[in-house]
Formats: C-alpha cells, structure tokens, sequence
C-alpha cells in the first residue's frame, strides 16, 4: 500500500512542550545546535530520506555553521520519533542547515540537496518507505522560494535528459521545525558504522558547486 499523509483531523495530538531536551553543541561543529543564531547566517531546511545520512551530508559541506535534525511539515505538535514514524504526524524527517551566505548561496545548498538522494521516490527513499521520507525544502523566505523552484526545474531538465522520472520533491514555506530526540543529533558521528540510507542519482544539478562525499 502506498503511504498517505493524513489530514490535520487525522493527525494524532500533541502537547504543549517537547518531552525531552537537545544538546547545546554539535559534535562535529562545536557550534550552538539551536538558535538564537549570528545575524550574518541564514537558515535553510531540507528534507531527504533518513536524517541521519542527510545531516552528515550537510556539516561536511563547506559554508555549512551548524546542523540539527528534527521533523517539519507536518500537525502534530511536538511530536516523539515514535509518532513521526507511526505516518499519524504528517512530518517528515528534515535537517536545518545553519550557512554563512557570504561563504555558500543557497543555490549551491540545493545543488548539495539534489545530489545527495534521489528525489523521484515520492514517500520513500531507498528501502525506507514511509511518508516521513519524502523529499521536500522549507523555505524561510520568497527569495529561497523562488531560488527552489528555480532549482527544481533544472534539476527536473537535467534527470530528465538522463533517463530519470518525475521530481516528487514539495517546495513549501517552512513552519515549526522540532528538533529531533538528542540521540538522533549528529547520530553519525556517535556511530560512525551506523545506516545510512541515503543515496543519490548521479546526475549532476547545473548550479552550485561540487558535491561533498556522503
């Protein structure tokens, strides 16, 4: 059966406040994992299969401040990992990417963004299969939405050309992003043999700059 995103009545309740608290620092960065941030970075937010693989993908990327993962786009307030993996939330796993723009544009991010999955898959990527593995970016203002877009389009061109299928990839306003349990922070570096399930196409996007090793 294939997955379904269910509906703000559908979707099981959450609670005031989150029932666990994240760490202050990341692991590989040494950098505040939340915010407040500096004024100069901006924030961006993608979503691309396991969080796990996709957070490592992104704190290796030059330009890159800090990282966190967590869960977005969906109602569930608060929600646990457990819920989000029940498909009842509606959220997908997601990164924050905290980039210094004078360092990184945000076109060269969503270059780094299409390279590292395969955004095809609809709600799966690889042999994880589940509405929370959809691949979509949050964007935090008209400037990245026009930019996604923009990307999207030549990325569609570009698989396309090569053989591939239909971007399924969402490009939606960013809303409340809650930061995933502590162990699932930097859950790579903690356990450096540890799954990775993400995996792109091999199609190169035609903006931006190379693509970092996963």
């Amino acid at each position: 059966m294939t997955p379904r995103l269910p509906s703000r009545e559908e979707a099981i309740p959450g609670r005031p406040a989150p029932l666990y608290s994240v760490p202050v620092r990341h692991t590989v960065l040494g950098r505040p994992l939340t915010g407040p941030y500096p004024a100069d970075l901006e924030v961006a937010d993608f979503a691309l299969g396991c969080f796990w693989g996709a957070e490592r993908v992104f704190w290796r990327t030059p330009g890159v401040w800090t990282t966190l993962v967590g869960y977005e786009g969906g109602y569930t307030e608060n929600p646990t990992y457990e819920e989000v993996c029940s498909g009842l939330t509606g959220h997908a796993e997601a990164v924050r990417v905290v980039f210094d723009p004078a360092l990184i544009t945000y076109a060269e991010l969503l270059k780094v963004f299409w390279e590292a999955h395969d955004p095809t898959q609809g709600h799966r990527q690889g042999n994880d299969i589940g509405t929370q593995y959809r691949s979509a970016v949050y964007t935090h203002s008209p400037e990245q939405h026009a930019t996604a877009l923009a990307s999207r389009e030549a990325y569609q061109s570009a698989l396309r050309a090569t053989g591939h299928g239909t971007i399924t990839t969402a490009v939606v306003p960013a809303g409340p992003f809650h930061p995933a349990e502590a162990y699932h922070q930097q859950y790579l570096d903690k356990n450096p043999g540890g799954y990775c399930g993400i995996e792109g196409t091999g199609v190169s996007c035609p903006v931006g700059i190379p693509k970092p090793d996963a």
